[in-house]
């Protein structure tokens, strides 16, 4: 399929993702509060509004500085993630992003605040994975693109190589369902292991490869994780492998990961940013789209 690298065309993509990816992670962050558990059960959407969380925050902050520059200028994505968390603080941040991004939003330079996380060894959590499905969207007609601007976005805040091949798995996932929304789940995980740099995030979605579809959800994140660790190893591969499985209907992919428990706003914006690729705009419920709060996008 040959696609338009016009960048009305690469931001269509994004936005795209980003509808799903912030409508997932609204859905998402409803199911940590204990009376949800039977609304989860009984496949009933959570009463709104959804408010969304430090995921959405983040991906906002990447399609804007796409929309401005047309790539992952690094300086930038750290001033706009920094301004971003100091104009709201409370969207879930975990305790080592709140660190980094106050650091950026203070006048340090992003490369000595993500290297400074957990001792010098830098984040290995999900934090760059979780945002960064739009940029695969936008970047879909170049391979080798997808490859370098995930890499370069998740720089700005996770120094480790298992922070950064999280983000390279979603955004080459991303990619490959704008290339082929039929994509059947092992060519979409194969293909995507085959860019991962080695390590355990890669190891993960090679197992996600073995797990054949319709396994139950709670054996399958015993096997691949549920992000409860916050790391990339832990949460890219099961929320691949609920995308792959589930590319043709946006609704039966929210549940199904929502079920898995864990960081479950997180691995439902994952797979919303991703499963949108394949069922456009009108795969995305109504009244799902209207229960999540207001996305402030300023991009046109």
């Amino acid at each position: 399929m040959r696609l338009s690298s016009d960048p009305g065309a690469r931001l269509d993509r994004a936005l795209l993702s980003l509808e799903g990816l912030s409508v997932g992670d609204g859905f998402g962050e409803r199911f940590f509060a204990p009376e949800s558990v039977a609304l989860l059960e009984a496949r009933i959407p959570p009463p709104g509004p959804w408010r969304t969380t430090d995921d959405t925050e983040m991906a906002l902050g990447i399609v804007e500085v796409l929309a401005r520059t047309g790539k992952v200028v690094r300086e930038e994505l750290a001033r706009v993630f920094g301004e971003r968390y100091v104009r709201d603080p409370w969207r879930g941040y975990g305790g080592a992003a709140h660190r980094i991004l106050q650091a950026i939003a203070d006048g340090m330079p992003w490369r000595g605040a993500a290297a400074a996380a957990f001792g010098g060894l830098g984040s290995m959590g999900n934090g760059a994975a979780m945002r960064v499905a739009p940029l695969g969207a936008y970047f879909a007609d170049d391979l080798g693109l997808v490859l370098d601007e995930a890499r370069a976005s998740a720089e700005v805040t996770h120094a480790h190589p298992e922070g950064q091949a999280g983000a390279i798995a979603v955004a080459v996932a991303a990619a490959w369902v704008v290339r082929d929304r039929t994509a059947a789940p092992a060519s979409l995980l194969a293909a995507t292991a085959e860019h991962v740099p080695p390590g355990e995030t890669r190891q993960g979605i090679v197992r996600a490869l073995e797990i054949a579809a319709g396994t139950p959800i709670g054996e399958v994140a015993a096997i691949l994780g549920n992000g409860s660790g916050a790391i990339a190893a832990d949460t890219v591969p099961l929320s691949l492998w609920c995308a792959a499985h589930h590319l043709g209907d946006f609704e039966e992919a929210l549940w199904t990961t929502a079920a898995a428990g864990g960081d479950c706003d997180t691995t439902c914006a994952i797979v919303g940013g991703l499963v949108a690729l394949a069922t456009g705009a009108a795969g995305i419920p109504d009244s799902w789209r209207g229960a999540r709060e207001p996305l402030a996008v300023a991009v046109r």
